[in-house]
């Protein structure tokens, strides 16, 4: 699980290296870090993958609108560094699972409505799983 100190020594290498991009970045991921840390201490609780995953997945989804503003408006730099934003934060999430992985999950639960398994994805699978793309296959087992 990726941590608060990790993204520290990580801003501070990309500090000594003039990488303006990536420094940035992970000025904004130190701040939501911190934010959602005092958030679960105040509620008496830990941080935990999912909390991290939620982090990460959030930040990347800002960076992609303002990436899509950026490129409407022919700002052809600033989008070049939404590219290199997104592509740091991508480097701390983990790797979607395939859809082979996805269907053999589906196969092995035992209640295969979409609910059921939508359920089962955000419970066990957040984060590490395309969620559109697992609405998408389970909608394939229906009627079976």
């Amino acid at each position: 699980m990726l941590t608060l100190k990790e993204l520290k020594v990580e801003k501070m290498k990309a500090l000594k290296a003039h990488d303006e991009n990536k420094g940035n970045v992970l000025g904004v991921l130190i701040a939501a870090f911190q934010l959602a840390e005092i958030e679960k201490k105040a509620a008496g609780k830990e941080m935990e993958e999912a909390d991290v995953l939620k982090i990460l997945n959030h930040t990347l989804k800002e960076l992609s609108d303002e990436r899509a503003m950026y490129l409407s408006g022919n700002k052809e730099e600033e989008v070049q560094n939404c590219d290199a934003q997104i592509a740091v934060v991508k480097s701390y999430l983990p790797e979607l699972m395939s859809e082979d992985e996805i269907r053999k999950v589906i196969e092995s639960l035992p209640d295969k409505s979409i609910k059921s398994i939508m359920v089962a994805f955000k419970k066990d699978y957040n984060g590490k799983a395309d969620m559109a793309l697992v609405n998408k296959i389970a909608r394939e087992y229906q009627g079976k």
